[in-house]
């Protein structure tokens, strides 16, 4: 998965298209992401030892990956990710969109 978690992206698609956030949570077996502030859902929680109060808490839904661009560094604009190897053997990730390693 090309994306991890610490990354800025900014949503391609769907509701929340042109947010940007930090992954809280990669998902590399469901291909999803976690980003925050992004696909907010509500739930109803039951009052339990950990969580004293209940009510209605929202938080941050999965999104598929493919519906997020990584943020290039040099420009703060959506590019794609690509890899490539150091001299010394080591494998990296870099912008498609300006070649510097992410």
């Amino acid at each position: 998965m090309k994306i991890k978690k610490g990354d800025t992206v900014e949503v391609l698609t769907g509701k929340d298209k042109g947010k940007r956030g930090e992954v809280l949570r990669a998902l590399p077996e469901d291909n999803k992401v976690v980003v925050e502030g992004v696909a907010m859902v509500k739930r109803h929680m039951k009052p339990n030892a950990a969580n004293q109060q209940g009510g209605i808490v929202e938080h941050e839904a999965a999104i598929d990956a493919s519906n997020v661009a990584l943020i290039d560094p040099k420009d703060d604009k959506p590019t794609r990710v690509g890899y490539a190897f150091k001299e010394d053997g080591t494998k990296v990730r870099v912008s498609k969109r300006s070649g510097e390693e992410l």
